[in-house]
């Protein structure tokens, strides 16, 4: 009884985070379309159909993102 009501509760959190990702990830398609348009550009249109994987490719680099640092350098100063 209690399993179910977790996987229920993760399945509604699911059902509203994935759409609202993909809009976003559109949405930000959607601009950089029409920023390059405005600049007589191609815009993002190497990665998937017609660039619409670029948003993924952005945030699966940010995620892969390696944070070198100074040995010398204070660490929080030096991200800020």
């Amino acid at each position: 009884m209690l399993y179910t009501t977790i996987i229920l509760s993760i399945l509604e959190v699911l059902i509203v985070t994935i759409p609202v990702l993909l809009s976003v990830a559109f949405v930000t398609v959607a601009e950089r379309k029409t920023m390059a348009s405005m600049q007589r550009r191609l815009g993002p249109n190497i990665i998937g159909y017609y660039g619409l994987l670029q948003a993924f490719a952005d945030a699966l680099k940010l995620l892969l993102k390696e944070y070198v640092s100074p040995t010398q350098a204070n660490i929080i100063l030096f991200f800020l």
